[in-house]
This record gives structure tokens, C-alpha cells and sequence, in this order.
């Protein structure tokens, strides 16, 4: 019998942070969304001259594929590099590295 009622009051204590869990991850993807959706492609050759300075100085073998920017003039790279390797790369209009 004690350990039924353990039981019960371990299922009970489970159930808000089960449910904090479900609202966090809700939370996460509607804030990907709202990120995603602030930026606006725009053609590469549109792209500040500090921003393909920054680019061609940190990464010489790398190629800018798309550029997007948003309304604070921060713009987001997708490159590859010449071994095949891609990512995305943050910066601002004076050519600095953002972590976002």
C-alpha cells in the first residue's frame, strides 16, 4: 500500500514540470520562427563592403552563397568553403561578427 501511494504522489509531482516542458518547447519554436522570418534576402553583390571584407579576411577559401538582412541593418550569410564544408555567419553593417 505505501508504495501505491508513493507511486500516486510521484505521478502527481511529475505532471507541472511534464507541462513546463511542452510550453518551453513551444515557446522555442515560435521564437526559430520569429527570427527566421525578420530577414529578408537580398542579392550578395548588395552586401556592405565591410561585411565581404570581414568575410574574404576570416574565411579566404569561403564563398557567400546567400546574403539575408533584417531591419537593423544585420545581415546573414550562408557560405561554403572550398572543402565542401557550409554554415551561416552573423554581421553587422560595419563588418562585425554577431552570435545569434
Amino acid at each position: 500500500m505505501k508504495r501505491l501511494v508513493l507511486l500516486g504522489a510521484l505521478a502527481i509531482a511529475s505532471l507541472p514540470v511534464m507541462a513546463q516542458d511542452a510550453d518551453l518547447a513551444q515557446a522555442d519554436a515560435t521564437e526559430m520562427v520569429a527570427v527566421a522570418d525578420e530577414f529578408t534576402e537580398i542579392e550578395t553583390s548588395e552586401l556592405p563592403e565591410a561585411v565581404t571584407n570581414a568575410v574574404s579576411t576570416n574565411y579566404p577559401t569561403a564563398t557567400i552563397n546567400k546574403a539575408y538582412v533584417n531591419e537593423e541593418k544585420q545581415y546573414k550569410l550562408e557560405v561554403a568553403l572550398e572543402d565542401g564544408t557550409a554554415g551561416t555567419l552573423y554581421a553587422d553593417k560595419e563588418g562585425n561578427w554577431l552570435d545569434m
